[in-house]
């Protein structure tokens, strides 16, 4: 008997395009929802075209840039223009029908069309609303757009990213992913499953306000109540940790090994581990804010040590002892640990005008009752169009 997904006879009609809120999407889409997709006629979602690397064809001819697959999967493409008045007209009548709509247009920019949440909540008032812009729908930017670089930056990540000062290669850094983007759609997809429930629960639909800048601001997290509590503005620290000490990559003969230290204990057991009794003796190091207060002297003799063993027989011993710690993998070796096997964290799904099946990164919620499926490929461009609007 196959098993019932969590929000399965869920529609939702997605307007978003590149990655903050696709990313939303997939997941209710991965978690049951049916969701439409819509996009420009011809053209698609602008990340069909961010490659290389493409996909490859039956035939032999370019197909979707990769970027495109990672959050599109599960979804009914649709190609509409909502510019014209038949294309508004269509949207109106999708809405009417749905639960959910997500948009990421500048703000007002759906209201000459008559695609704002007013004048859709007339149509149908249990409508979930979700908009996803740069800086919100208020405010003195609310009219600017944003990516998540210029977000990093202005939200203070880059500030608090790359090599102190001093050291070599020293500047402010972004993540090697769009993490802003990414988190936004998380934000943006709890946001709605609470809206759904308090729709459900009354009747009442609503629209949801969600801003990468404001997003930017919330996953500063410690680093901004280290701020709040302190009046100090945290500075890069490399790999170091502003909390905790040791808690950075220490070198070994062949590479070097992620130490993560969360506790005065688990220093303890670390110390044990390498035989290091002179630091558990050593009362500048007995309490983390001990470490913190004397960092450098501490990291270098734990460095010297480490030194002397490779990758393999640190992380032996330290994964015997307990101690929290890994290696630097590169992606290729992410898939290729057998943890990640273990878990399946990659799934193959095949699209009949491909040469190969398309290879993404499952999804990490694991729920015993209603689990994830995945109920198709990212879409090939207008591949529902005629399906869908059928229906209307």
């Amino acid at each position: 008997m196959t098993q019932p997904q969590a929000l399965a006879g869920v529609r939702v009609l997605d307007l978003s395009r590149v990655l903050a809120g696709p990313w939303a999407t997939q997941m209710l889409a991965d978690l049951g929802a049916e969701v439409i997709k819509i996009e420009r006629p011809g053209v698609g979602d602008d990340t069909r075209q961010w490659g290389p690397p493409f996909t490859t064809k039956a035939d032999g001819s370019r197909g979707d840039a990769a970027y495109f697959l990672c959050a599109n999967r599960g979804k009914k493409s649709v190609e509409l223009d909502i510019a014209t008045p038949e294309g508004a007209d269509t949207i109106r009548k999708l809405a009417a029908t749905s639960d959910v709509l997500v948009e990421n247009f500048k703000v007002g920019g759906l209201k000459k069309y008559g695609l704002d949440y007013a004048s859709l909540a007339e149509i149908n008032p249990r409508l979930v609303y979700c908009s996803i812009t740069g800086f919100g729908q208020t405010g003195p930017r609310a009219e600017q757009a944003g990516y998540d670089y210029m977000i990093q930056a202005m939200g203070g990540l880059m500030s608090i990213t790359g090599q102190p000062d001093g050291a070599p290669g020293a500047e402010p850094m972004k993540v090697g992913v769009a993490v802003v983007d990414l988190a936004t759609g998380l934000y943006a997809s709890n946001a709605i499953l609470a809206a759904l429930l308090h729709a459900r629960a009354t009747g009442q639909g609503q629209q949801i306000d969600i801003a990468l800048f404001d997003v930017q601001a919330a996953m500063l997290a410690n680093q901004a109540t280290n701020y709040f509590v302190s009046g100090v503005s945290p500075t890069r620290m490399g790999n170091a940790h502003p909390n905790l000490v040791p808690y950075q990559p220490f070198p070994c003969a062949d590479g070097s090994v992620v130490i993560a230290v969360g506790n005065d204990r688990q220093f303890r057991m670390l110390c044990q581990a390498l035989k290091a009794d002179t630091l558990i003796a050593d009362a500048r190091y007995t309490t983390n804010a001990g470490r913190i207060e004397n960092r450098s002297d501490l990291i270098g003799a734990i460095s010297e040590i480490t030194g002397n063993w490779t990758m393999n027989q640190l992380m032996d011993t330290l994964e015997a002892a307990g101690v929290p710690c890994g290696p630097i993998n590169t992606v290729d070796q992410v898939f290729a640990e057998a943890q990640a096997k273990h878990r399946v964290l990659e799934v193959e799904l095949k699209r009949a005008d491909l040469a190969a099946p398309l290879r993404t990164v499952a999804s990490p919620i694991r729920m015993s009752a209603t689990p994830v499926t995945y109920s198709g490929p990212p879409p090939t461009l207008g591949a529902n169009t005629t399906e869908i609007l059928g229906e209307i």
